[in-house]
């Protein structure tokens, strides 16, 4: 079903929408679980997800999910209306989670284009037989209390003929929904198609909300107006808007004769047994028209974009940048006095540089939401392994690219879930050492110059120094030079391949399951890690992530005829080192001392193998570097200048050839040349080898 509403705008708002909702759903349930009891609130808030899910669903023919979120809604319709006392509550989240993991695996279904066909009769049976149990325990098995109607697969409900019962009454209902909402005729479509809890005879204005071309307009002018004839009461119509969503407005008044307004043009929505279902180009085609209408005609505070298209506008931004450095710092001008060139180049410049920081300010979004998923992980660990564990989330304000987001999303749940599945104790074990019988994992995250620091602090057993080392010898990960390694890098080790282990054989054990791949992921967005532990007291892991992928703030170098490009932010200072200042090490290495600091020496064109350049220390400029775990310096022949940079990556052809350590990417300078971008880690990892 999902195939034939690829790039539907409707099937996009029912995936945004519903995904929103799910994980609200999630979090209100983990907030509430440790409590007797789910309050008032709660119960009405995934009372109403539900209902608006289930209604959502059908309208969409995802048959599944709105059977399962109809289940759902009916055992908090009963939580709701009955208010039982005695009720389990860790298998009422049980349930509840159980559920959420079932559509949430269906709108992975699709989103990728594929068919939601996963069966929930399974769950359906637990929900059912937990609520028969409610009712036994609580003696309401006869209640009369139900919300038990099925859910029909189809748009529009059926019209039957006008029920002459005396005992109905007509009500002209205008529905005026948010201002900012957008698509207000989809909005309409689902009001109509939920009155079916309340009512099937039906008018509206405008009558077709989907093929209309008009009825947006129509809608943000005069409203919504319905007419409906039902037996139930005011208040309980009133109850039925108020669960609606983006509704900020019903006027609600009882007519004598719904006759009176047929000449306004008011009729059944659709002739008996007939089923409509919108036309996707023309569906389409009216949100297009929709979204012109909603540019000229109303000013909205907010909007939603898809990522795609800020993508493409940060790809033209930093195609932008590179075109004004061109033209700036064309090689054409050299020489020339072009005091009005200058000027307009330098207007140029401060516009570029505010429509870029502009673009990536709209990137940017919180850390928030990515750390709320944790509570979940830490949740069912909790309870598998018979833990208590507290999770502490602080700076979740903290922002960063979208991008970025995506690509630190599992390798932080991966350093969580091994926090709480092998770095917690079990809690006769915490009692046993004096500690506390909850653990904690505190995840925090704050800004620290260009970039943000993730951290992932437990207060568990910590690391085993001696048991890695023993496991890295016995995998042949490292040699002799293990003895001379810092505790650091000893750490660190347990991102290696290959160092993982099934067997329990150490207090390390589990802690290096997978951390390969989180290594890399982090790697992969020029960000490091950092990991410091204590035996017995805990282990902190910090991640040290850029704020953009996009474009950064460079310094360019010389070495030889060849030019590279440094990160600012991993620059500490420049200066021109004298013949008497270096020495040399045990090894043959080159050192420096500054201010009582010995600092390595890295030489570019020796790492790089190129030719021509200068070799003598006093010809050229030493650069101190700050990288993971060392501060070292590089030698190079001169500065350049400081440019911002678009970073590209390197061709696919060059590095599935061979892997250069030491490169994060190139760019394209202002005189058309290319330049390579320095990986600093990388540097670094070079440097501690002749350290």
């Amino acid at each position: 079903m999902a195939s034939q509403y690829v790039n539907d705008p409707m099937l996009e708002v029912f995936i945004f929408e519903t995904s929103q909702q799910l994980e609200q759903v999630e979090q209100s349930v983990l907030e509430t679980e440790t409590l007797e009891t789910y309050p008032t609130d709660t119960i009405n808030e995934i009372f109403r997800i539900m209902h608006t899910i289930k209604s959502s669903a059908a309208m969409m023919l995802f048959n599944n999910i709105s059977i399962l979120s109809h289940t759902t809604e009916d055992l908090f319709y009963f939580i709701r209306e009955d208010k039982p006392q005695n009720i389990d509550m860790i298998m009422l989240s049980d349930l509840v989670l159980e559920s959420i993991d079932f559509m949430k695996l269906e709108m992975g279904k699709i989103k990728n284009g594929d068919k939601a066909d996963g069966d929930p009769q399974i769950i359906i049976g637990k929900i059912k037989e937990h609520l028969s149990i409610l009712k036994e325990v609580n003696n309401l098995t006869d209640s009369a209390k139900t919300n038990d109607e099925p859910v029909k697969e189809q748009y529009y409900i059926t019209s039957n003929r006008l029920s002459k019962s005396i005992d109905k009454k007509t009500y002209k209902v205008i529905v005026t929904f948010d201002e900012d909402c957008g698509m207000e005729n989809i909005r309409a479509f689902t009001v109509i198609h939920n009155l079916k809890d309340i009512t099937d005879e039906i008018k509206s204005i405008p009558e077709d909300v989907i093929n209309d071309v008009d009825s947006v307009e129509i809608i943000k002018k005069d409203g919504f107006i319905i007419f409906i004839k039902t037996d139930e009461s005011e208040e309980k119509l009133q109850t039925f808007f108020k669960t609606m969503a983006f509704i900020e407005n019903v006027d609600l008044q009882e007519f004598d004769n719904v006759a009176e307004n047929e000449n306004a043009g008011n009729k059944i929505l659709l002739d008996e047994n007939e089923i409509k279902i919108p036309q996707i180009k023309e569906a389409k085609s009216v949100s297009e028209n929709e979204i012109q209408s909603t540019n000229s005609h109303q000013s909205q505070s907010m909007i939603s974009v898809s990522v795609e298209k800020l993508d493409r506008l940060m790809n033209l931004v930093g195609e932008m940048v590179i075109s004004e450095s061109m033209v700036t710092q064309n090689p054409d001008l050299k020489g020339l006095v072009l005091n009005n060139f200058n000027k307009s180049a330098r207007q140029l410049k401060k516009i570029t540089d505010e429509l870029q920081d502009m673009v990536m300010s709209i990137r940017m979004v919180p850390l928030g939401p990515t750390f709320i998923k944790m509570n979940r992980i830490v949740r069912d660990i909790s309870k598998k392994l018979n833990k208590d564990i507290a999770l502490n989330i602080q700076g979740e304000d903290t922002e960063v690219d979208k991008n970025i987001i995506e690509q630190i999303s599992d390798p932080l749940m991966h350093l969580v879930r091994n926090s709480a599945d092998h770095g917690i104790e079990a809690p006769e074990i915490r009692f046993l050492q004096g500690k506390q019988k909850t653990g904690t994992i505190t995840l925090e995250a704050k800004n620290a110059g260009g970039e943000v620091l993730i951290i992932i602090k437990d207060d568990g057993k910590g690391l085993n120094k001696e048991g890695i080392m023993k496991k890295a010898m016995e995998n042949g990960l490292v040699g002799e030079e293990l003895e001379a390694m810092s505790d650091q890098d000893i750490f660190n080790l347990i991102f290696l391949p290959g160092f993982s282990t099934k067997e329990l054989v150490t207090e390390f054990s589990g802690r290096g399951v997978g951390m390969d791949v989180v290594a890399k992921n982090i790697e992969s967005i020029g960000g490091n890690i950092l990991v410091e532990s204590i035996e017995g007291k805990g282990t902190t892991i910090t991640l040290k992530i850029p704020l953009t992928l996009a474009i950064i703030e460079g310094m360019n170098i010389r070495v030889g005829q060849s030019c590279y490009t440094l990160p600012i932010m991993a620059i500490k200072e420049t200066f021109i080192p004298k013949a008497n200042e270096i020495f040399k090490d045990p090894n043959n290495h080159e050192m420096i001392m500054i201010r009582g600091q010995c600092y390595p020496i890295l030489r570019l064109h020796e790492c790089f193998k190129i030719k021509t350049g200068a070799n003598n220390i006093e010809e050229g400029i030493l650069i101190m570097l700050e990288g993971e775990s060392q501060t070292f310096c590089i030698f190079a022949d001169e500065l350049m200048g400081e440019q911002e940079v678009v970073v590209k990556n390197l061709p696919k052809y060059i590095s599935s050839m061979k892997k250069i350590n030491g490169l994060a990417g190139c760019t394209l300078l202002g005189d058309g040349n290319i330049s390579l971008i320095l990986d600093v880690n990388g540097l670094s990892s070079k440097s501690r080898m002749i350290n």
